[in-house]
């Protein structure tokens, strides 16, 4: 029954859809992009590559063809009248300061900081809650225009030191300095060629574990494959040709080597991952005397690789693991250190069928558990033999706990909160009598009151029911013309949950309407929720964002020609996948960053991490065949009428390389079989994670005001 109306309210879309896609300006005259006669042969299956010269970024015909497309696309974001009015919005609404968890280090703490609309926070340090802040990097100062990002930052145990991380452009490629905290000055310490590492002191302040991996060739840092990521210590003081090697694997070249040291320095434990939800994990027993032993033996713990190992500390020779080995859902299991096997574990915080551990974090003794209820943040305190001490009271019971800033050593807990209605917030908590205090709330031009926020279940491909928050305007008309964004991501095991959003706030005075789905292949049923949507079932993922739409539709929040949906990079992939399998059933597409060429993504960069989500189109004659089932850029249809898109990335985004969106636009443009635009933007000196807010603006403006003009928003008056 409910699929015969479904089919009945998609064709009365698809009627709609044509009418309103077909009224639509002149034709764009779109820049010629250089064919070839590339084809690629997959286990006998011939696929043509017309633009594959694209993936070389230095290929003299890629810098005219960008250029000549970021003028096209300007060109027609300056026609719209949206635009403009988003912006002016979006930057008063934006203007605000906003504030990090604090991270402890004896007396002393350190945060981050943005006054409203500053390119990136600086960071700031005061003694204890109630001193005088104190600016320590100044942001602004390092890079006046936001073009090299402050990546991270971590105190030495001791205070005296913080170790930060620059990236030009964002980019994932990072140098490690340090300043000397009393003096604010910067040492000649610099660390290079840092990707995906932590910085791990040790505990005598005296230096610091990190990950590397050979120099690139040159010209060659955004695509070159990774590969041979080492661990290595660096000594204070002294240059990075002395830093010592810690741990290498020859054998496991494309393994990713992590290391992080105990509270008290005393263990480094390092994780070993190439699967995205599995990893070995080891230990190094660095003594406790003034010197960490760096000639100490690498000590195996968990070498399966068959599930999740996360070290959550030691206390008198025991350690605390959080897993989902045996338990899809995560729990935590004691055991002794020096006896790692599962005959010795004893589960500390067993599994819930209805929540997903999160976090586990040691305070003072205890165990600060943040759970996560079909995407709602739950917190409580146990004692170590998993004894429920109290639960901890959150300000909204549809919202985000994140940043959790926990010591052994310290009674304080501070974590952040924020919903899609509740500005981020800082609290602090004692794990002695339970006190809660909110030391950082923010004053945003922004009244909750006038909206509302629910979860809805529907029902998807499989008879499975998927969670999907819906935020909009009390009183709103369920009249099917509401302007709607859907936003999804689907994979990774990460779970999208409720946050605040200047550009959602937005929106959200403006009348439209925000749905956002936890679709299967994240994170928020667990493990199995997670494989109901990877490798070769990636498929679940595109269908169960259309359910979305075609419930938001059955339900009258909306129609197809006021419906647009929007994702960014797996959510990029998720949107390209959306508008090439069903073209009809969208008003407006937000491509961002996206992975869309699924048989070549494992070429560059980090891609190859990215094996065990997706599958490798060449080894493997399986994953060649699901993979082509739905790649965007393989499955874009000459003559299908496509509703109008929007392509983003960035030409220093060295995760997933801008080749991809050149593909994909330059094929859907030729393809496109009606007047509907297909634009692509490609921005300098901003990378997949990092854009300073000047940028960021202008980015959030364009892409929610080219959304919102093709599906019926309008300016205010």
């Amino acid at each position: 029954m409910m699929r015969a109306s479904l089919t009945w309210i998609l064709a009365a879309g698809l009627t709609l859809a044509g009418a309103v896609h077909a009224a639509g300006p002149a034709p764009l005259q779109y820049p010629p992009a250089p064919r070839d006669n590339v084809v690629n042969t997959y286990f006998g299956t011939r696929v043509p590559a017309p633009y594959q010269w694209m993936e070389n970024l230095e290929d003299a015909r890629l810098g005219p063809w960008i250029a000549s497309e970021n003028a096209l696309t300007d060109h027609y974001l300056a026609g719209l009248p949206l635009r403009d009015a988003f912006y002016t919005r979006l930057k008063a609404l934006w203007n605000y300061p906003k504030e990090g968890t604090p991270v402890q280090r004896g007396n002393l703490l350190f945060f981050s900081r943005n006054s409203g609309i500053q390119n990136q926070a600086s960071v700031y340090v005061q003694q204890g809650p109630t001193g005088t802040p104190r600016l320590l990097i100044d942001a602004d100062r390092i890079s006046p225009n936001g073009d090299t990002a402050l990546a991270a930052w971590v105190p030495s145990p001791n205070g005296k030191y913080l170790a930060y991380a620059l990236a030009k452009g964002g980019s994932d490629w990072q140098t490690l300095h340090v300043l000397d905290v009393a003096t604010g000055q910067t040492l000649p310490d610099a660390v290079r060629w840092v990707k995906f590492s932590n910085i791990a002191w040790s505990g005598n302040s005296g230096g610091f574990f990190y990950s590397r991996y050979p120099k690139p060739p040159r010209g060659k840092a955004i695509q070159q494959r990774l590969a041979g990521q080492s661990l290595y210590y660096h000594w204070l003081g002294r240059p990075q040709q002395d830093d010592r090697l810690v741990y290498r694997r020859p054998d496991r070249p494309q393994w990713i080597i992590g290391g992080s040291t105990t509270e008290n320095g005393h263990y480094l434990f390092i994780d070993f991952q190439f699967n995205i939800t599995r990893n070995e994990l080891y230990v190094m027993d660095l003594g406790k005397g003034p010197q960490p032993d760096l000639d100490a033996p690498v000590r195996p713990l968990f070498t399966r690789n068959d599930a999740q190992y996360e070290p959550i500390g030691v206390i008198d020779h025991t350690l605390y693991v959080q897993t989902d080995l045996d338990a899809p859902m995560g729990r935590l299991i004691a055991t002794p250190l020096d006896a790692p096997s599962p005959a010795h574990w004893r589960t500390v915080i067993p599994q819930r069928k209805d929540a997903v551990l999160e976090s586990v974090h040691l305070a003072d003794g205890h165990l600060l558990v943040h759970r996560m209820v079909a995407a709602k943040s739950r917190l409580a305190l146990y004692d170590t033999r998993g004894k429920l001490l109290r639960t901890v009271l959150l300000p909204d019971a549809m919202g985000t706990v994140g940043g959790i800033s926990a010591r052994v050593s310290s009674k304080q807990v501070y974590y952040a909160f924020t919903s899609f209605l509740r500005p981020g917030e800082i609290v602090r908590y004692d794990v002695s009598d339970g006190r809660l205090q909110t030391v950082f709330k923010p004053k945003v031009d922004f009244d909750p009151a006038h909206y509302a926020v629910t979860q809805v279940f529907y029902r998807s491909t499989g008879g499975v029911n998927v969670p999907m928050f819906i935020v909009h305007r009390k009183g709103l008309k369920l009249n099917g013309h509401n302007p709607t964004i859907l936003y999804g991501y689907g994979g990774f095991d990460i779970t999208l949950t409720p946050y605040f959003s200047p550009t959602l706030a937005v929106w959200l005075k403006m009348g439209g309407v925000y749905a956002m789905p936890n679709l299967r292949g994240g994170g928020v049923y667990g493990q199995a929720w997670h494989h109901a949507g990877m490798l070769q079932h990636k498929q679940h993922v595109f269908d169960d964002f259309a359910n979305a739409a075609r419930w938001l539709i059955s339900h009258r929040y909306t129609s197809t020609p006021n419906l647009g949906i929007m994702g960014y990079s797996n959510g990029g992939l998720l949107t390209g996948a959306s508008v090439t399998e069903n073209p009809h059933l969208f008003g407006a597409v937000y491509v961002g960053h996206g992975v869309l060429d699924m048989l070549r993504f494992q070429k560059f960069s980090g891609g190859e991490y990215w094996i065990s989500e997706y599958g490798d189109a060449d080894k493997n004659r399986a994953d060649f065949k699901w993979l082509r089932a739905y790649s965007p850029l393989q499955n874009i249809r000459k003559g299908v009428c496509y509703p109008p898109t929007l392509i983003t990335t960035s030409t220093d985004d060295d995760r997933v390389v801008p080749s991809n969106a050149y593909k994909f636009a330059a094929q859907m443009q030729r393809d496109q079989g009606c007047d509907n635009p297909v634009l692509l933007h490609v921005a300098t000196a901003t990378s997949h994670i990092y854009m300073p807010v000047h940028k960021q603006l202008r980015h959030d403006a364009d892409n929610w005001s080219f959304i919102g003009s093709a599906i019926g928003m309008h300016a205010p008056l």
